[in-house]
Formats: C-alpha cells, sequence, structure tokens
C-alpha cells in the first residue's frame, strides 16, 4: 500500500510529470536530429574513400549498398594529391553490418532524386581480403556515371531554353501551309517502310553486330563525357556559324540552291567533252616537270636576267623611235638603183670566199692566231731581256755540222750533235674542217726534241692558245 501511495504520488505531482515529458521529448529530438548521423552508443564501421568530384556531395547523405543505406557520410574536404590535382576526401560511418568492405569495392555518387539529392552508392567486391578500419578506399575505386539526371536536367539553362522556343516556333513556321506536301510525304512512309523490310532484317541479323554498335557508341560516349565542355563550345560556335548562314540564306543561299539542280545538269553534259582536254592536261604538265625543274634550277639567272633587263625595256622607247626612220631608209636604199647589182655581187664575192673563211676562220676564232700575232708584233719592240730586244740583233753560234744551218745544205740537218737537228712543220693543224681534233692548234705548242730530227706533225703541248681578251 505504501508502494502504490508513492507512485500516485508521482503521478499527482504535475510538475514531476511535465518535467519526464520534456525530457522524453528532449531525447527524442536529439535521436532524431542525430539519426542521419547514426544513432549514439552504436558501434560504427569507419572508411575514409577518395574521389576525383565530390559532385555536390554533402555531409549526412546516405551509404547504399544495393539499395540498402548502410551508413552516412561523416564529411567531405579537398585534398591535393601527389602530382597536384585536387580530389574529394570522404569519411564514411557504415553500419557493422557491412564490416569488412573487401578491397575490391568500387563506389559511385548517383543522384537521390531530380532535385539534386546525391548518395554514395558502394558496390562490393569479391576479393576475400577487406578494408581494415580507418584505411581509405582509394582514388582508383571511384566508378562515374557517364551521365547523372541531374546533369542531364542541368542542360535545359535559360539560353537553351529560349532556343528551343526559337526552334519550335521555326518548325511551326516551316509546316504551315504545306499540308499537301505533308499528306504526300506520309504517303510515301509507306513505300519507305515495305523498302525498308529487308534493310532493317539485314541490320538486326548476326552477322551484322548491331548491337556491338550500340555497344561501342556507348564506349564513345563515354570517352568523350571528359570533353564535354569542349563540345559545348563547339555547338556554341555552331550557333555563331549558322547565324552567319541565316543572314545570307536569302537571296544568296536559296538562289545557289535553286540554280544547283540546272548546275548539276550542265555539269554532267559538259564533263564527259571536257574529260579529253583533263587527260592532255595530264599529259602536259608531265612532260613539263623536267622544264619547270629546269626553270626552277636556272631561276637565279632569268632572275638577274629579268633585271638585267629593265633599263633595256626602259630605252627600248627611243629605239622604237629610231627604227621606223631607219627602215624608211633601208627602204629608199633597196629601191635605189645599182643596189641589186651591188647585192648580187656581194653575194657572189660571199660564195667565192665562203670555202676560204671556213678554213681559215676556226685560226683565229678557236686558236686566236691573229690576235696573238698583232700583239706580239706590238710588243716586239718594247719587250726583251739583259741583251736587247727581239727586234734588234743578237748573235748566236750557229750549230755545227753536217747540213747544219750556218751553211748551205743538201739535206735536212741530222747530227752528230744534239743542237744539230732540223724541226720544222709546213702545214700545223689550227682546227681548221676536216682536221683532228685532238690535234687543234698545233702550231706554236710544238714540244722540241733534242738530239731528233721532226719534219711534220710533232708532239704538242696543248690544244689551246693564250686568250688575249682579258677575261
Amino acid at each position: 500500500m505504501r508502494n502504490r501511495g508513492g507512485i500516485q504520488g508521482v503521478a499527482s505531482s504535475p510538475i514531476l510529470v511535465g518535467a519526464v515529458t520534456i525530457l522524453i521529448v528532449i531525447v527524442a529530438v536529439f535521436l532524431a536530429y542525430n539519426a542521419n548521423n547514426g544513432l549514439p552508443f552504436v558501434s560504427t564501421y569507419n572508411l575514409k574513400a577518395k574521389v576525383p568530384n565530390a559532385d555536390a556531395l554533402v555531409k549526412g547523405n546516405e551509404i547504399r549498398i544495393g539499395g540498402v543505406r548502410v551508413g552516412v557520410v561523416k564529411s567531405v574536404v579537398p585534398v591535393q594529391e601527389a602530382n597536384g590535382r585536387v580530389a574529394a576526401e570522404l569519411t564514411l560511418s557504415f553500419d557493422q553490418s557491412a564490416e569488412p568492405l573487401p578491397v575490391d569495392s568500387k563506389v559511385t555518387i548517383r543522384p537521390k532524386s531530380a532535385l539534386g539529392l546525391k548518395f554514395l552508392q558502394v558496390t562490393p567486391g569479391d576479393s576475400s581480403e577487406g578494408f581494415e578500419a580507418g584505411e581509405t578506399i582509394p582514388l582508383t575505386a571511384y566508378a562515374p556515371e557517364p551521365v547523372d539526371i541531374d546533369e542531364f536536367f542541368d542542360m535545359f539553362d535559360e539560353p537553351t531554353r529560349k532556343a528551343i522556343r526559337q526552334n519550335q516556333a521555326g518548325f511551326g513556321n516551316a509546316l504551315a501551309g504545306r499540308g499537301p506536301q505533308l499528306n504526300e510525304g506520309i504517303g510515301a512512309l509507306r513505300r519507305l517502310a515495305v523498302s525498308a523490310g529487308p534493310v532493317l532484317r539485314t541490320i538486326v541479323a548476326p552477322s551484322t553486330d548491331f548491337d556491338g554498335f550500340w555497344r561501342a557508341l556507348e564506349d564513345i560516349s563515354a570517352t568523350v563525357a571528359p570533353v564535354a565542355e569542349t563540345q559545348a563550345s563547339l555547338f556554341v560556335a555552331l550557333d555563331r556559324t549558322f547565324a552567319a548562314f541565316a543572314r545570307v540564306s536569302r537571296p544568296y543561299i536559296q538562289e545557289t540552291i535553286e540554280k544547283g539542280p540546272r548546275t548539276l545538269d550542265a555539269v554532267n553534259a559538259d564533263l564527259p567533252a571536257v574529260r579529253p582536254f583533263f587527260r592532255s592536261s595530264a599529259r602536259f604538265f608531265t612532260a613539263l616537270k623536267p622544264g619547270a625543274k629546269a626553270i626552277g634550277e636556272t631561276s637565279p639567272i632569268i632572275a638577274e636576267a629579268l633585271h638585267a633587263g629593265i633599263p633595256v625595256l626602259n630605252a627600248s622607247p627611243v629605239l622604237n623611235n629610231q627604227l621606223q626612220p631607219t627602215a624608211e631608209a633601208l627602204v629608199d636604199f633597196q629601191e635605189a638603183a645599182g643596189v641589186f647589182n651591188g647585192l648580187d655581187l656581194l653575194i657572189d664575192t660571199n660564195n667565192l670566199l665562203k670555202p676560204a673563211l671556213q678554213f681559215i676562220a676556226p685560226a683565229q676564232t678557236t686558236c686566236n692566231y691573229v690576235s696573238l700575232a698583232f700583239r706580239n708584233l706590238a710588243n716586239a719592240n718594247s719587250q726583251g731581256n739583259a741583251d736587247g730586244k727581239w727586234l734588234n740583233f743578237i748573235t748566236y753560234e750557229p750549230p755545227e755540222g753536217p747540213n747544219a744551218e750556218s751553211g748551205p745544205a743538201s739535206a735536212p740537218a741530222n747530227g752528230p750533235g744534239r743542237s744539230n737537228h732540223l724541226h720544222f712543220n709546213p702545214f700545223p693543224n689550227t682546227a681548221a674542217p676536216g682536221q683532228p681534233k685532238a690535234q687543234g692548234c698545233e702550231a706554236g705548242n710544238e714540244r722540241y726534241l733534242p738530239g731528233q730530227t721532226v719534219i711534220g706533225q710533232a708532239p704538242v703541248w696543248g690544244t689551246t692558245t693564250r686568250d688575249t681578251t682579258g677575261k
């Protein structure tokens, strides 16, 4: 009876009942507030994980395995790797049921709703080894999704929505008033479907590996995901490009499209006739290659000639002004009496002198004998040695022996001494027509052979003479 009275005393005290109620409410609020961070006095399995980008993951977000909540994210802080890149380090608090997490597990940040809430998805591996409490899941375990739902909706920003509205307005204007054409297009769809049946059967046949095409397309999408910003800038540049095209679409591009079929018809009609010209042009340019190569090698000389020709061209008007009176004087001279008779006599004279000139001319043009003779004649009285000038008398002792040059002789000198031998070439080669080129310009180049009598051709020092032009 005393205990019941004590209980009734407590229950009958409003102050004690209120105090107990407030305490229970405070404990419930505390537990509810910390529910996302784990219940107090409950042991947990704590790990850390590194991801390249936290991707809006915040403290208190859930950790899920197979869609079941197994923990919470305690903190998200940026860290710098050894290579200088910045990553995010997550502090994870798992339930004891998740311990130990296999070392080959994968982590992925996934959207929980379209409003942007995220959670950390953990895909356990099949390794027999697990992470110890406090260890860090490496950066290589992060397996991002190619595109999240929030990233998909993020592309519909204000400029994109505005552009979509403009496109829809443009499509509506494009379809307005084109009902007959649309009906014809819908009627043609049946024929298209009938014709496309065999094509589609070929596409879905196992031999075409059509599913492999989509797998490859998925791989390509995953590959280009890191360059999404670059692709976005590409579309921005394309927008500017098409805007520029829009400014010239009417009438320029429109007229070009309208005239395109007629142009193609004309090209189809003319190309067969032009084809032989192209073939001949190909052969022409093939034959022109050696000449073009030679022109490239001689281009410096051609350039010098062009530079030298400029003064000549500048002076050519003066010459042209003088040509007309000169031509008129020549015409008057031609019409004068006796000119043709003189020309006939001149032609006869040239015909008579031609054989002699052909034989004598090489003596000067090739051997330079005439110039050397006049030069030696001019220098004969001005040059010499210590005994006198070449035209002065110098006494020499003639050679002695039979038929020597010191007295009458009945035969050519022929010894017995080394100096008593005759050397004489009455008809030396002078590069005249019919004479061997190997012995041209023989006169003046003969070698003196001591102790031998040489009459006629003798060994020569060379087949050229001294140049007197000063070059």
